[in-house]
């Protein structure tokens, strides 16, 4: 079994790919609770905006556990 070390650069990668998962699951969410009252469109954006906000302890916390495991 290999050990491999989280780089700096490994973390970043993890990091964007985290926030841009949070962005896409809140636009997704946003069309789906709200996208009939105040348009899909804005519905979309408003939840591509708060969707990260709501990640952002989620993939802290698991560039952190990454971060101790290997």
């Amino acid at each position: 079994m290999t050990i491999f070390g989280l780089s700096l650069g490994t973390a970043a990668l993890v990091a964007l790919l985290g926030f841009a998962g949070a962005a896409v699951g809140g636009a997704v969410g946003g069309i789906l609770t709200g996208g009939k009252d105040i348009g899909n469109q804005l519905a979309a954006m408003l939840g591509a905006f708060y969707g990260p906000i709501a990640g952002l302890f989620g993939v802290a916390l698991g560039v952190v556990v990454l971060a101790l495991v290997f």
